[in-house]
C-alpha cells in the first residue's frame, strides 16, 4: 500500500489527561492559553479554558497535494470533553472527513459519539469512514484480587455507529485514508519479551459465558503519516502492544523510510512500570526526531524519557496543544 507524503502536519490535542499552558514549548507548539487567546477569550477563567480528562483524542491534518485532509483519531472518554474543548479551540469539526478508534477501550471510544453528531451538523448529515478492528466489540473488564472482573464499558456495534452517523469499516488489515496520506496499520507483532499488554484484562463474548484472559489487546492498531523533510509520524493512542513493538512494526512497514516521531499513550504507568528501563533502552535504536507523551504513559515514563533524550526529544502533550510538523 502507498503512502502519499505529506507536505506539513498538525496535530491538535483535543482530549488528554494533563492540562498545562504554563510550561515553555518550542516555536512548532502552540500552547492552549495562546490559541485560546487567539479565539477571542478576553479574560481568565475557568470556564473558559479547556478540560482534562483520563484518554485520547488527536484531530490530524495533513496538507497533501489536493489540500488538508483531516482524520479524528480517538474520542477520548465522553462527549463533554470533546464538546468542550473542540468548542473553545474552534475546531473545525465539517472539516474530519475520517475517523479511527485506535482499539476498544471507553477512555477512546466515548467521546467519538459527541464527535461525529458535531462532524453531521457541520457536514450536512455526510457520514464518514470510521476504522475499527473487529475485535473491540467484545465487553472487557480488568480481573481484581478477589478474583471478581470489574467491568468496562463496551464499545459500541457496527449498527450503532451507522446510526450516529459513521460508516463503519471494519478490518484487521492495514489501510490508508484520505488521499493516502494516512496510514492505518493492522495487528502489531510482539516481539518483545517485557511487552506484556494489560495482564489482568479480561473478556467475554457474551453477557452468559465465562470471563477469559485478554491481556495481548490484539485490536490495537496505530496510525502513521510520513511527512516531507522529516519521515513517518507514529501515533500509538496506548501502546498496550508496548511502544517498541509499534515501532518495530513501523519500520518493518515502510524499510527506508526514516522515523521522525512517536506520538500518544505508552502505557508506562501502573503494573507496567516495570518495563521503563528496557522500553527507555530500546527507544534509542530507532533515531526519532521527537517523543511526544501522552494519556498512559505517565510521570515516570516522561522522567526517564527526558533523562534518556533530553528535553529537545521529549515534548509531552496536553490538552489544546497545537503541534505543526
Amino acid at each position: 500500500m502507498a503512502l502519499r507524503q505529506a507536505d506539513a502536519l498538525e496535530i491538535q490535542v483535543l482530549v488528554d489527561n494533563v492540562t498545562d499552558s504554563l510550561s515553555s514549548t518550542p516555536v512548532f507548539v502552540t500552547r492552549e492559553w495562546v490559541q485560546l487567546q487567539k479565539r477571542g477569550m478576553r479574560r481568565t477563567s475557568g470556564a473558559a479554558l479547556c478540560c482534562a480528562n483520563h484518554g485520547l483524542s488527536l484531530v490530524i491534518t495533513a496538507h497533501g497535494p489536493s489540500g488538508p485532509r483531516t482524520l479524528l483519531f480517538d474520542g477520548g472518554p465522553v462527549d463533554y470533553a470533546v464538546e468542550r474543548n473542540g468548542t473553545r479551540l474552534g475546531v473545525d469539526f465539517g472539516a474530519i472527513e475520517a475517523a479511527m478508534l485506535s482499539h476498544g477501550h471507553w477512555d477512546h471510544a466515548g467521546g467519538i459519539p459527541r464527535a461525529l453528531s458535531m462532524i453531521n451538523a457541520a457536514n450536512g448529515s455526510k457520514p464518514i469512514p470510521l476504522y475499527l478492528h473487529p475485535g473491540m466489540f467484545h465487553e472487557r473488564g480488568q480481573r481484581q484480587p478477589d478474583g471478581g472482573v470489574f467491568p468496562m464499558d463496551n464499545v459500541p456495534v457496527p449498527a450503532l455507529w451507522r446510526e450516529y452517523g459513521a460508516e463503519p469499516v471494519v478490518t484487521d488489515q492495514p489501510d490508508t485514508c484520505l488521499d493516502d496520506l494516512f496510514w492505518i496499520s493492522g495487528e502489531i507483532p510482539r516481539l518483545t519479551a517485557y511487552e506484556k499488554g494489560l495482564v489482568n484484562q479480561v473478556r467475554r463474548i457474551a453477557w452468559d459465558e465465562p470471563w477469559e484472559p485478554d491481556p495481548l489487546l490484539m485490536d490495537e492498531r496505530f496510525l502513521a503519516v510520513n511527512v516531507k523533510d522529516k519521515g513517518l509520524v507514529v501515533f500509538s493512542a496506548c501502546s498496550h502492544a508496548g511502544i517498541v513493538n509499534v515501532l518495530h512494526e513501523a519500520r518493518a512497514r515502510f524499510p527506508g523510510v526514516k522515523l521522525y516521531a512517536a506520538m500518544g499513550g505508552f502505557h508506562l504507568s501502573g503494573p507496567t512500570e516495570a518495563a521503563i528501563p528496557e522500553t527507555v533502552h530500546d527507544l534509542a535504536q530507532f533515531g526519532l526526531d521527537l517523543v511526544i507523551p501522552a494519556h498512559c504513559t505517565g510521570w515516570r515514563a516522561v522522567n526517564a524519557l527526558v533523562q534518556a533524550f533530553g528535553e529537545q526529544v521529549v515534548l509531552p502533550a496536553a490538552v489544546g496543544k497545537r503541534f505543526t510538523l
